[in-house]
């Protein structure tokens, strides 16, 4: 069993982390995953928002890994659920796979929060528990698996990034939009 773990702190305040976290697939810095699929979404009776998705994902293994673990297999799928607590200001994810999990175990968590001293940022803390089954080799996999892990993981907070930058375009765009229509607007009730 291998234990990874990280922190990061975004330069953008909590509900903007979160907005970006609930859009960030598909994006371009994680092109690995190739599909995404909401299971189930619903809000419970203290307003916190619960999802559970599917994501599929197409592992780029090594051949020597393909090898050690006797498969050619690919794609993989992760079990992935989340809340989302708007009035604690806390978002926890946690994902498994539910692929070769005669061979590996990934479990992963991530928590989202404002950052104690400075609430235009937010903290993410991450940690993953990777477990390779019955494979000689086992813990050189798994510290190769944690390697893949912590480059993926700069990968999505890269993804976030993307997104909210994405998100402050559009926002931009549709105020430019809508300022451009108050004249037009005007007149027409003008002309009334």
């Amino acid at each position: 069993m291998k234990i990874w773990s990280s922190e990061h702190v975004f330069g953008h305040p909590w509900d903007t982390v979160i907005k970006a976290a609930m859009r960030k697939y598909p994006n371009p810095m994680n092109p690995c995953v190739v599909g995404v699929d909401v299971l189930d979404r619903s809000l419970d009776n203290q307003g916190r928002l619960h999802s559970h998705r599917l994501l599929s994902t197409e592992w780029g293994l090594p051949s020597i890994v393909k090898a050690i673990l006797g498969t050619s297999r690919t794609l993989t799928y992760i079990e992935e659920r989340s809340v989302v607590d708007p009035v604690e200001k806390k978002m926890e994810l946690c994902s498994t796979n539910i692929t070769l999990t005669n061979l590996v175990s990934v479990d992963e968590r991530l928590v989202y929060t404002p950052h104690p001293e400075n609430p235009e940022k937010t903290v993410l803390t991450q940690e993953a528990i990777i477990t390779v089954k019955g494979i000689s080799l086992s813990s050189y996999l798994e510290s190769l698996m944690a390697n893949t892990i912590s480059s993926n993981a700069r990968k999505g907070r890269d993804a976030l990034e993307w997104v909210i930058s994405k998100l402050n375009t559009e926002l931009e765009e549709l105020k430019s939009t809508r300022e451009g229509m108050k004249p037009a607007m005007a007149a027409a009730s003008t002309e009334k």
